[in-house]
């Protein structure tokens, strides 16, 4: 017998020289990794060795009948291998430290986690499906996730993970691989398949083969029956085994073998390919040349379960080849089965030793040798951390497929045009999707229980998004569409622009009979939080597309089809540690919210931060006012105050000066003749700008109009409802006559100027640019900045005259006026001035959510572009950022205001570049922008609630604290 098994090895040497030519198990010291092998072999029982050869299933989430079970198995039976399976974290580390303390030699633990410890175990991370990782072009993002895979396994005490799965889905109907496939294309499988393996390996977790010798062309389930695949040795060798023999060649540790009928590699049809020896010694060993761990596939299935009692299949798959027994199903029987057949001579404890050894040197290669107990402290917090979420962002980025865009509408561009529907189909939510959509602009979701209600109500809108939603709970789920889905979608297409994502397997259109009247098509892949997020930033040019389908869809799309698009400059929403900040230093904010509403500095207020061009923290905070009935949202709008200076007025002025409309260098009377002869006449553009020209800081326009003793509103100037003479809304139940506006106007001509020079900041001056700006454009105020901003910025979520664009519950009121209005200002402008012109002013009068506001700025920030469109030029941006009057001491810039020159001075947290820039506003409100850092920063909050003598947030510098929090965030 001897003799026949020198032969077999010399036969396998043979092979060895044409395959896999080094040993994967052995490891660089192999001369130590051979003493521990053998220091152990020579002191095992004959019971001893045939317990090596068991992966018994163990579970965290069971109780002590079942522990007591694996404690006898271990102890008993000298089982030497567990397979973990549903439970947690905590208490499989928890047991698995019991469990190797029980045992003789350490245990080699295994594990299913093909998309991360989730597939198995509850509060640990999920990455993609392979499917999806197989739309990726780069293949180092796939060996980066097996790097993070190994880590996790090794925090786990994880020795052995089953996965990579390498099988060519080349059957879409296959019911058990699909998306656990990395696709069709042979060549694409193996390559993801490799970098997997390398990057899982490096971190000292063996990786297996799964399922030899291939089971991506079933039709059936082997964990209830036994699938059959006809195909010759030709078809076999050039498609099934391909990724096998690259893999090998590649050192990958080990091998799982599939319970699969495949006629042309075994003749007995009831014969698994798992307990065939002309597939698991003659194929994989001999002829591929396979030298690393053998280990079977699940012996609970009845692809194998089926062919006999469980210790003759245990035994069956020992005489087949195989290392080690998985879930084997009756240990003892099989003990004394695998003694007996030693006794009868149809299995020698030579067969057994080399199994024996290839399993003592897997533990080595797995550190065994130097086992430690694993630690149960902060367990949860590295199976789930910011880097694991970094690299799920960028597998899924670029994973993201467009596969026809016959409009070029992808990305969407000019929303300035567009009316955007979006319609749910599919049985699961699409709410992340939508709310992420409604980011970058005006996003209606339409629904309706008809047809040809759903019709009617999609008319206004000239592109509809369709989000097919299916569950991504696990790979099996149903990816299919529904019949009303498919009558659905075409009725849509044949009607509007469609652009089709789908949040599915990509098998999924396999359904859709034609797709001549679907413009764009998009494949998400699965309908995870992050896809639905990802994808609608995708959609509006966040950055570009770069995935191919890795499955073929009919004859319309190839596998490797996608299309790769560029980025439009658009925000990308995303993590702080995305752009090298702090996630935890950024808690801080919460910190200092918390005084804020303790102190009630303010009500409630929106803190937005982004980083060259990501906005990762955008959180609202408080109520709406004190009574706490509604909790702010990101959604809400506040009233701007003197933001709407360089929000509104500023980017209308820098465009009129591209258009040499109106020159820094002319004077008050070059712009607005009627000022021709007054004391302001020959104040430049350029003075007024930088607050500089020596106009007053403002003029209480509201109190020439009321009583002097009782400071009530004149009749002569006030009526309550709105007529031919007293149009201009000034508040609720309160119009103005309209011939004060003149008034305001002349007052402004005529009021002295200050007398010293220097510095002082001043309202005046945008009150006479918005007059200016109209007549040279013959447009109002409010329709010109939209039309030439805001709308294809996709600012809809800001406005002037609020009430007519908003519902009133989203508007945060600013104050409970006495004064003046006489009541709670809630959508109309908090600035009297701004209120006596109708609402809209060139200094205030602007109401807007932070993520608009941080939209303008950053379309500053990138020197006048954004969205795929030049709103200014670059020069005009440096132009305008730029002190003309430091030598006075004076720190703005045109319309910017920029860092203090006196330190005393609290115009910033004095933490911020001289290149940067913003603006701060009456009612709470603070926007900053830095070029040399990337910040944007954005706090809007009604702090003149419940009255404008509410200075604490004032008093305490609480918005630029927050800006030091931020700059203290930065990492690099």
């Amino acid at each position: 017998m001897k003799k026949e098994l020198l032969v077999i090895l010399l036969i396998g040497f043979v092979f060895n020289l044409s395959a896999q030519s080094v040993d994967p198990l052995r490891t660089k010291d192999a001369e130590a990794q051979t003493i521990w092998v053998d220091s152990i072999m020579k002191n095992m029982t004959i019971d001893e060795k045939i317990g090596q050869l068991f992966m018994v299933q163990a579970y965290s989430n069971k109780d002590k009948k079942h522990k007591d079970f694996i404690t006898e198995m271990i102890t008993k039976y000298h089982v030497g291998n567990l397979i973990f399976m549903q439970g947690t974290p905590e208490k499989q580390a928890e047991l698995n430290n019991i469990y190797q303390d029980t045992a003789k030699v350490p245990l080699l633990i295994g594990f299913d986690g093909e998309w991360g410890l989730d597939m198995r175990l509850k509060n640990t991370y999920r990455f993609p499906w392979n499917m999806t990782l197989g739309a990726i072009r780069n293949d180092s993002l796939v060996k980066q996730f097996g790097e993070h895979l190994g880590k996790h396994c090794n925090r786990l005490g994880i020795h052995v993970n089953f996965a990579p799965v390498v099988d060519i889905n080349t059957n879409p109907d296959n019911p058990i691989i699909g998306n656990r496939s990395f696709g069709e294309k042979k060549e694409n499988v193996t390559q993801k398949a490799i970098a997997f393996t390398q990057g899982m390996q490096s971190k000292g977790v063996l990786a297996n083969a799964k399922h030899f010798p291939g089971h991506g062309d079933t039709a059936t389930d082997s964990h209830h029956t036994l699938p059959v695949l006809n195909f010759d040795m030709n078809r076999l060798d050039s498609i099934e085994l391909y990724p096998y023999k690259k893999v090998f060649d590649a050192g990958i540790t080990s091998v799982m073998t599939a319970h699969l009928s495949i006629p042309s590699l075994e003749s007995d049809p009831r014969l698994p390919t798992s307990l065939s020896k002309n597939v698991v010694t003659n194929l994989l060993q001999q002829k591929l040349g396979f030298l690393g761990l053998v280990i079977t596939d699940g012996l609970n299935m009845k692809g194998a379960a089926n062919y006999s009692s469980s210790a003759e299949i245990d035994l069956a798959a020992i005489q087949a080849g195989n290392d080690m027994l998985l879930i084997p199903q009756d240990v003892p029987a099989t003990v004394n089965l695998i003694k007996k057949a030693i006794e009868l001579k149809t299995l020698t404890e030579e067969r057994i030793d080399i199994s024996v050894r290839k399993i003592l040197k897997a533990k080595y290669w797995a550190g065994l040798h130097n086992y430690k107990p694993i630690e149960i402290e902060n367990l949860q917090e590295d199976l789930n951390t910011i880097e694991d979420e970094l690299l799920h962002r960028e597998l899924i980025k670029n994973s993201l497929t467009i596969i026809k865009d016959v409009k070029g509408d992808l990305p969407i561009r000019n929303l300035e045009k567009r009316k955007i529907a979006y319609v749910n189909l599919g049985d699961d939510s699409g709410n992340h999707f939508v709310k992420m959509l409604k980011n970058y602009g005006q996003v209606d979701v339409v629904s309706d229980k008809n047809l040809d209600g759903m019709m009617r109500k999609l008319k206004p809108y000239n592109m509809v998004i369709v989000g097919f939603h299916k569950s991504n709970l696990h790979p099996w789920k149903s990816y299919k569409f529904s019949n009303k889905d498919l009558v659905w979608l075409q009725e849509i297409a044949r009607e509007k622009n469609v652009i089709l994502d789908v949040f599915a397997s990509p098998y999924s259109l396999l359904k859709i009979k034609t797709f001549t009247n679907i413009e764009g098509i998009i494949v998400s892949y699965q309908n995870s939080k992050l896809a639905q997020e990802l994808s609608a930033q995708l959609i509006f040019g966040a950055f570009g597309a770069n995935g191919k389908l890795p499955v073929s869809i009919k004859n319309e799309f190839a596998a490797g089809h996608g299309f790769i698009t560029s980025n439009l400059s658009r925000f990308e929403y995303t993590i702080p540690e995305a752009v090298k900040m702090s996630s935890v230093k950024l808690q801080k904010i919460d910190s200092l919210a918390n005084i804020i509403l303790e102190k009630k500095m303010a009500p409630g207020f929106q803190v937005l931060v982004a980083r060259k061009g990501k906005v990762i923290y955008n959180k609202s905070y408080g109520y709406h006012t004190d009574k706490k009935t509604l909790k702010v949202k990101n959604t809400d709008v506040y009233d701007l105050a003197s933001l709407t200076k360089i929000l509104a007025s500023l980017p209308l002025i820098m465009k009129a000066e591209e258009e040499k409309k109106i020159s820094l260098n002319a004077n008050l009377q070059d712009i607005l003749p009627s000022f021709k002869g007054t004391n302001k006449a020959t104040v430049s553009v350029r003075e007024i700008l930088s607050h500089y020209g020596k106009l007053k800081a403002w003029i209480p326009f509201y109190r020439e109009t009321q009583d002097s003793i009782t400071h009530k509103n004149l009749s002569e100037f006030y009526r309550p409802k709105k007529s031919k003479k007293f149009n201009i809304k000034v508040a609720k139940n309160l119009y103005l006559n309209k011939n004060y506006k003149d008034s305001i106007y002349k007052y402004i001509r005529e009021v002295d100027q200050r007398e010293r020079d220097g510095y002082k900041y001043s309202d005046l001056g945008y009150y006479i640019f918005k007059k200016a700006l109209e007549n040279t454009y013959e447009k109002p105020l409010n329709t010109l900045v939209d039309e030439e901003f805001y709308q294809s910025l996709g600012a809809n979520r800001t406005s002037y005259l609020p009430l007519q664009k908003f519902s009133k519950k989203v508007i945060i009121p600013t104050e409970k006026d006495d004064y003046y209005r006489n009541q709670l200002l809630q959508g109309y402008v908090h600035d009297m001035g701004a209120a006596m012109l109708g609402g809209v002013g060139g200094h205030a009068g602007l109401f807007a959510n932070a993520n608009d506001v941080a939209k303008i700025m950053q379309m500053y920030l990138q020197k006048g572009y954004y969205g795929g469109k030049r709103y200014l030029k670059s020069t005009t941006l440096d132009k305008f950022n730029h002190r003309y009057f430091s030598d006075k001491k004076v720190r703005r810039g045109l319309g910017f205001d920029k860092p203090q020159l006196n330190p005393k001075v609290k115009a910033t947290c004095g933490c911020v570049s001289d290149e940067s820039f913003g603006h701060s506003g009456f009612t709470g409100t603070y926007t900053w922008a830095d070029p040399k850092s990337g910040i944007v920063y954005v706090f809007l909050s009604n702090r003149v609630y419940p009255t404008m003598e509410n200075r604490g947030l004032v008093k305490s510098n609480m918005r630029t604290e927050i800006q030091q929090v931020i700059q203290d965030a930065i990492l690099d």
